[in-house]
C-alpha cells in the first residue's frame, strides 16, 4: 500500500521477439554505461509515456 510503486499496465506483450529485442538494446546501453535514465529509455522503447502519471 504505502511506499510501493504501482506497475504500469500495458497492452503490449513484452515477451514477443520484437519487444525483447528493444529491451535488449536498452540493456546493452545500461551495461556499457551509455544509459542515463533506465525508466525513460524502457518507456520509450516500449511506447509508454508515464511521465504524466509520475509524481515529481
Amino acid at each position: 500500500m504505502f511506499g510501493k510503486k504501482s506497475q504500469h499496465e500495458t497492452s503490449e506483450d513484452l515477451t514477443t521477439p520484437e519487444a525483447v529485442a528493444r529491451g535488449q538494446k536498452v540493456y546493452d546501453r545500461i551495461v556499457t554505461g551509455k544509459c542515463k535514465d533506465v525508466r525513460a529509455e524502457l518507456d520509450a522503447a516500449h511506447g509508454r509515456d508515464c511521465k504524466s502519471k509520475r509524481a515529481s
